[in-house]
């Protein structure tokens, strides 16, 4: 079977194996406090174009969502994300866990408006009885979002304004931020990211790493006492080196941003193959996560050979579904991909 179900089947990036390895036996500090890991962040930094910003290493997706948004907010406040958003649909209520909600909004694409955000903020000021319900204070999205969607620099920035006239904290979910900005046609920065977000992560689990997401906070309101948190939800890895030995390797010689572009490359690839066959998608998109719209009995003969994901059912004989590459995806791979859907296609 070819797996083409998620950008996390495999290990890690063979440098990162390589310099686990060669450090193995040495001895440092713990909890985050060692060398690699200040090493790691110094490049983040750089790579930002801030000097002032907080980096903390953390294992995974969930816990870093929970992490940030619970040392956000006080305990009558929400976070407000799409309908479709990961700490709504795919993380077990793990920020309801924390004691805050999730305040949703419809979405199509997978992305929030600044103009949504704005009705909320009204609507929720306008009520007389306000205090008897939740108070929207953070903004959670995700890019790319659940649906491989992008945000435009554009709408990035009026995102960002909107929360900032409003008093509320941008947060962007960066799980699989490298094929974000590694994908053509996207016109959105690092720098740009740094700048516009409150705090935001760039994920390593799903783009290169063995484990591991870095956490990126710009807001001093929310640095402060940060670490406290991590502890708190678990999040303090004692051997916090393995987390930092990832990052300096994949932020060194342009290595992260090079595999994720080699992973959208190959999405391409197949998104060329799908429209050429004349197949729709759910939705538009321009990195690593495609959702074609198949006939059932194309699909049935699909997963003889391939692994992929449900995502819904279109009408009565069709369904969209997730073909997904990753850092670590073969071409041969893709090709293999591409000549059965057109062997089933113009049969």
């Amino acid at each position: 079977m070819i797996y083409f179900n998620n950008d996390y089947a495999e290990g890690c990036h063979p440098k990162i194996l390589e310099v686990l390895d060669r450090t193995n036996l040495e001895q440092t500090p713990g909890y985050g406090e060692d060398g690699y890991c200040a090493s790691a962040a110094r490049k983040i930094r750089a790579l930002c174009g801030r000097e002032d910003l907080a980096v903390h290493f953390l294992v995974g997706g969930t816990q870093a969502n929970l992490t940030v948004i619970d040392a956000a907010l006080r305990p009558h406040q929400g976070a407000l994300c799409a309908v479709s958003g990961h700490i709504n649909v795919h993380e077990t209520g793990a920020v309801e866990a924390t004691g805050h909600k999730v305040l949703t909004v419809p979405s199509a694409d997978g992305k929030i408006t600044a103009a949504q955000v704005t009705r909320v903020i009204e609507a929720h000021r306008a009520d007389s009885s306000f205090e008897h319900t939740v108070q929207p204070k953070l903004v959670y999205i995700s890019n790319p979002t659940e649906l491989g969607t992008l945000y435009t620099l554009t709408e990035l920035e009026a995102l960002s304004q909107a929360c900032h006239e409003a008093g509320l904290y941008l947060f962007l979910d960066g799980a699989r931020l490298g094929y974000g900005l590694a994908a053509k046609g996207n016109d959105v920065t690092l720098r740009d990211i740094a700048r516009l977000c409150d705090v935001f992560y760039i994920g390593g689990t799903k783009v290169g790493a063995l484990f591991g997401e870095a956490v990126v906070i710009g807001n001093p309101a929310l640095a402060e006492d940060f670490r406290y948190l991590i502890k708190q939800h678990g999040g303090m890895l004692a051997k916090g080196r393995l987390l930092g030995i990832q990052f300096d390797t994949l932020m060194t010689d342009n290595l992260y941003f090079d595999i994720a572009a080699q992973a959208d490359a190959l999405a391409d690839k197949l998104r060329a193959t799908l429209t050429e066959l004349g197949v729709p998608f759910l939705v538009p998109g321009i990195t690593n996560q495609l959702f074609p719209i198949l006939p059932d009995e194309v699909l049935e003969k699909l997963a003889r050979q391939f692994v992929f994901c449900e995502q819904e059912r279109v009408d009565e004989t069709h369904r969209a579904v997730r073909f997904c590459t990753s850092w670590a995806t073969r071409e041969e791979q893709v090709d293999a991909l591409c000549q059965a859907l057109e062997d089933l296609l113009k049969a």
